[in-house]
C-alpha cells in the first residue's frame, strides 16, 4: 500500500513541515508494510486554479506541466494523510487550490486528517472534510488535532520538542483506520 503524507502549507518557516515529517515517521511505524512518502505542496508551485471547465467534467483536459506533475504524483497513492495548519479558522488557500486541480485522483480513496493550531485545527478539519467530499475522497471518521503552535512541539526535521505521546496515540488510531479503509476500498 502506498500512503502519501501531504504537507498542506508552503509558507517560509512553516511549522507544518516539522509536523508532517513527524507524522510520516509515525505512519511508517504504524503501517510498516506500506510505502510512505512525504509530498510537499511547495514542490508544486501551481497557479491559482484557472481551468475553464471543472476537472471532473473535462475529458479533453490539458493541465499545465506543474499541475500535471502534482496530479501524477498524487495518483500513485492508495491513501493519504493531509497535514494542515489552521489559518483564519480554515485551511490554507494553497491546499484548497491543489485540491481544486484534482479530478479523480482522490476518488474513493481514504484520507486521514491531521491539523494543528490554536483550536487544534478543528475549524480547518471541518472545512477540509467538505472540500475533500467534493473530490470524492473518503475522510476518516476521526481526525488528529494538535493543540497549539506546531513549531512549539516539533522541530523542522520532525523531532518532537515536547511530550507528544497523547498525539502519537491519537494518530496511531487514525492511521490504523486509514489502513483498514484502504484495504476495504481496494478490494473492489
Amino acid at each position: 500500500m502506498k500512503i502519501q503524507v501531504i504537507v498542506g502549507s508552503t509558507r517560509p518557516a512553516r511549522a507544518t513541515i516539522g509536523v508532517a515529517r513527524w507524522v510520516a515517521e509515525q505512519v511508517r511505524l504504524q503501517a510498516p508494510e506500506s510505502q510512505v512518502e512525504l509530498v510537499d505542496l511547495a514542490d508544486y508551485p501551481m497557479p491559482f486554479f484557472n481551468e475553464p471547465v471543472s476537472p471532473q467534467f473535462n475529458p479533453s483536459r490539458q493541465p499545465e506541466p506543474v499541475v500535471k506533475a502534482w496530479l501524477d504524483k498524487v495518483s500513485q497513492a492508495d491513501a493519504y494523510v493531509v497535514v494542515t495548519p489552521e489559518y483564519n479558522r480554515s485551511f490554507p488557500g494553497v491546499l484548497k487550490n491543489a485540491l481544486d486541480f484534482l479530478d479523480f485522483q482522490f476518488a474513493e480513496k481514504p484520507v486521514a486528517l491531521v491539523a494543528h493550531g490554536s483550536t487544534g485545527g478543528a475549524h480547518a478539519v471541518v472545512h477540509l472534510r467538505s472540500a475533500l467530499a467534493g473530490v470524492q475522497a473518503v475522510t476518516m471518521p476521526a481526525a488528529t488535532y494538535i493543540l497549539g503552535m506546531g513549531g512549539n512541539l516539533f522541530a523542522q526535521d520532525g523531532t518532537p520538542k515536547a511530550d507528544v505521546q497523547g498525539i502519537a496515540s491519537a494518530l496511531a488510531r487514525n492511521v490504523q483506520s486509514l489502513v483498514r479503509f484502504a484495504a476495504a476500498l481496494n478490494r473492489g
